[in-house]
């Protein structure tokens, strides 16, 4: 997948594509549907598929105040979006004198100068232009003046509809199931493995602690199933996904102060991953963070965790 970052990176030869837009804050299983019918669509017209995201989110300039914690970095959001077959995704500034354009403008500049697109599919909830006054009729409306395809793809899951605040609110209650059936797979954090305290390996439960401020949104403290995954291993290896129970908290039990997110391996003492970039995928919450009288009661309910 080719990454353009702004207008200047589109190559001259691009002659037509077929292209979206939106934060895909997640990328979750509704933007996923709007990313598959972009590339099916490119591919039978045999253009270039194209998704169009900001940087920084859009509230984190217009309103910081209110701007939500991200799902995902944009490093993240970039590889999901790779995973989609896409072949390019194109990365706007998001300033306020870009948010100043109207929705015509935006169409114009975007979709039909700098993208040539023959058909732009989206979501039913698109919202673009000054103050977020163009919409899913807008852009049809504009297709028809301005000659190019539109194709609205619901955003409505089983149940309810498919959103990024919806994943959001789950994770940070600790409902990593619930928001694993939004996002079509396990959340995850990811960051580097550093040197801990090293009280889990006296406990029996050697821990690979991730370095602060972790890329991706840390769900609620408590114990987590999950897996741990070593990122610069092959896909192959046998030692790449490895089952684990996953910490998140300030270990009250020892008084700690600084929060951490931490992993054992299920029955593996023999793993050095000091240094590695790992990924952590959350698959279910075990247990809300405890303090326990003893450090006995507390290694008797890591063992009933491992065992869970």
């Amino acid at each position: 997948m080719q990454l353009w970052n702004g207008f200047a990176d589109i190559p001259a030869e691009l002659v037509a594509s077929v292209a979206t837009l939106g934060n895909f804050d997640g990328v979750h299983r509704g933007h996923q549907a709007v990313l598959r019918r972009v590339v099916e669509e490119a591919r039978r017209r045999g253009v270039t598929s194209v998704a169009v995201t900001f940087e920084p989110h859009p509230i984190a300039v217009l309103a910081p105040e209110r701007a939500p914690e991200l799902l995902t970095t944009l490093d993240q959001k970039l590889e999901l979006l790779a995973a989609t077959g896409l072949d390019a995704v194109l990365v706007l500034p998001f300033t306020r004198e870009f948010a100043a354009q109207t929705p015509e403008d935006f169409v114009i500049a975007t979709f039909l100068d700098a993208l040539h697109a023959q058909f732009v599919v989206v979501g039913e909830d698109t919202r673009f232009g000054f103050r977020n006054s163009g919409n899913v009729a807008t852009l049809m409306e504009l297709g028809l003046t301005h000659h190019f395809g539109v194709e609205a793809v619901a955003d409505v899951g089983e149940h309810a509809r498919w959103s990024s605040s919806d994943v959001r609110a789950r994770i940070i209650a600790g409902d990593v199931a619930g928001a694993a059936g939004v996002l079509g797979r396990p959340h995850s954090v990811r960051g580097v493995v550093v040197h801990g305290d090293h009280r889990g390996r006296e406990l029996g439960f050697p821990t690979a602690n991730l370095s602060p401020r972790p890329a991706g949104l840390v769900p609620a403290d408590g114990v987590y199933a999950g897996w741990l995954v070593r990122v610069g291993l092959p896909d192959h290896s046998p030692d790449r996904t490895l089952p684990a129970a996953i910490s998140i908290g300030t270990n009250p039990t020892f008084d700690g102060a600084e929060r951490r997110v931490e992993a054992y391996v299920l029955d593996r003492t023999d793993l050095d991953l000091y240094g590695e970039q790992v990924s952590f995928e959350f698959v279910a919450r075990l247990r809300p963070t405890l303090r326990f009288a003893s450090i006995e009661a507390l290694v008797e309910q890591m063992t009933i965790d491992v065992d869970q």
